[in-house]
């Protein structure tokens, strides 16, 4: 016969936890600790204007950055850099938004700073891109010259 191994205290008082809060409350199946009970709004998440107001207004800040993305990208049929300048401005628009609104509604993803970061970095990304695309740039940065020349060959 081979000798049982005694785990630590803390391991097992770790380990009925786990088992505890597998079967939810001692008589639910393993599957149920992955169902969502609650899952919290992110800050700033709630509505901006009370529950009795269309949706529409109700999100209007979301609705505005999409509709000026989607302003954007149809401008950008007929002129390219134009619309891609819509694009950029609607996510800065979007990262303004989130910084001075106390509440955004469905703009609200993650935390207020992370939302400000993300939005702004890529809408400036693509305003720095458009201006720079070729043909005829319209900014010109002597260090990307520099990097693509000897990138290149």
């Amino acid at each position: 016969m081979t000798p049982r191994l005694s785990l630590p205290r803390p391991v097992r008082e770790w380990i009925g936890r786990v088992r505890k809060v597998a079967t939810v409350g001692g008589g639910g199946s393993p599957s149920d600790k992955y169902s969502t009970r609650d899952t919290a709004r992110p800050q700033g998440g709630r509505r901006t204007a009370p529950g009795s107001a269309p949706a529409a207004i109700r999100q209007w800040p979301l609705l505005g950055v999409l509709g000026g993305t989607l302003v954007g990208l149809l401008v950008t049929l007929g002129n390219f850099r134009v619309g891609l300048l819509i694009v950029g401005g609607a996510l800065v628009a979007a990262a303004a938004l989130r910084a001075w609104l106390p509440e955004v509604g469905m703009l609200a993803v993650r935390s207020r700073a992370t939302d400000i970061v993300t939005y702004g970095l890529l809408g400036l990304t693509i305003v720095l891109l458009t201006l720079m695309a070729q043909p005829k740039p319209w900014l010109e940065v002597p260090f990307f010259n520099d990097v693509l020349r000897f990138s290149a060959g």
